[in-house]
């Protein structure tokens, strides 16, 4: 996280991300949706897809730690295989990226509303076991940081691959 930004201008940014998302792709046909990248790399549907699901995933970690649980959160079963399979696994080649869309849009603004309402929630953490077997200690901020993080970068991947395609 920018050391600049407030628990407040972090917010913002996590809850401005399904909108700039959705801006980045507005008006995207399925043909370049499932255009290959010109630097390999899956297609920007593919992009869509991994960015919701990754949000998703980690919901649960953020629910885990406001729910002051005392458990692990891990994504062994998750991390075990290498992203592609799970694109595959999981049709991200093949589905519609507007169910994503509105899912990253309602679970944004669910955890926000958590967060909003669960005193101290921000500074909570939950225990996370790495595959190497090493416990390290999320805070909820952590998290939260790094999903903003996660959807800012692959925005502008997605920015590139249009770009490349004259389309930006």
């Amino acid at each position: 996280m920018n050391p600049a930004d407030s628990q407040e201008t972090l917010i913002t940014r996590y809850l401005e991300g399904p909108a700039l998302l959705e801006r980045t792709v507005s008006g995207i046909h399925d043909e370049e949706l499932d255009a290959d990248p010109s630097t390999n790399g899956w297609t920007i549907r593919q992009i869509v897809h991994h960015i919701v699901d990754g949000d998703d995933l980690w919901k649960v970690g953020i629910k885990a730690a406001l729910g002051d649980t005392p458990g692990e959160f891990t994504l062994e079963w998750y991390w075990c295989q290498p992203q592609e399979v799970w694109a595959e696994r999981w049709s991200y080649g093949s589905r519609s990226i507007d169910v994503s869309l509105a899912l990253l849009k309602a679970s944004r603004a669910h955890v926000s509303q958590l967060l909003e309402t669960i005193p101290d929630g921000w500074n909570r953490s939950v225990a996370v076991r790495k595959l190497d077997g090493e416990i390290v200690r999320l805070s909820v901020e952590a998290v939260v940081t790094m999903q903003t993080q996660h959807l800012e970068h692959h925005v502008n991947r997605i920015k590139v691959i249009r770009q490349e395609r004259g389309r930006a």
